[in-house]
């Protein structure tokens, strides 16, 4: 029977972060599904959806984490995934949300409230502070993929975000 487990990992940035986490679950057996890797400031974050038939499989990963810990000082832990529970397939749509506006604190929080306020889930974010070359000035930028069901209009979803957007004085689209 396959077992499955998210991991994540993070350590500072330097070639062969990747193939240091993922040695250990290919030594091991185990099958990469998924993955989401990315950098923020310097640090490299490793997500990996993965499976494995091997017996007592956790416990020797979770031996392999305390040694990427102690000797490529990569912090490492493992969650075991019980039961596939991906959501139904049909009957939504995937929604795009753009945000731009000047930096500050609560805009992933006011948005993302929004979207739960209206049962619209978040499939994928990424966000990122830049700095105008021009002026300097420090923007905070967001994207943000969602799943609209059918039933939801997607202008009742813009006049909300237009009402986020105001609040938050920052620049928010929304597309299909």
């Amino acid at each position: 029977m396959q077992s499955r487990y998210i991991m994540t990992a993070f350590g500072k940035d330097r070639p062969g972060i990747v193939a240091d986490v993922t040695r250990i679950l290919y030594e091991n057996g185990c099958n990469l599904e998924d993955t989401s890797m990315s950098m923020l400031d310097d640090e490299f974050t490793i997500n990996l959806l993965f499976s494995s038939a091997g017996d007592k499989i956790e416990t020797l990963l979770l031996a392999e984490c305390h040694k990427l810990e102690k000797q490529k000082n990569i912090s490492a832990f493992i969650r075991p995934v019980k039961e596939r529970n991906l959501p139904e397939q049909t009957g939504f749509c995937i929604g795009t949300i753009h945000v731009e506006g000047l930096d500050q604190a609560g805009i992933v929080y006011q948005v993302s409230q929004f979207l739960a306020d209206h049962s619209l889930n978040i499939v994928d974010l990424k966000s990122a502070v830049k700095t105008t070359p021009e002026s300097g000035t420090v923007l905070y930028l967001m994207d943000i993929h969602i799943q609209v069901p059918d039933s939801v209009a997607t202008k009742t979803i813009q006049v909300g975000l237009d009402g986020v957007a105001e609040a938050l004085n920052v620049e928010i689209s929304f597309s299909i």
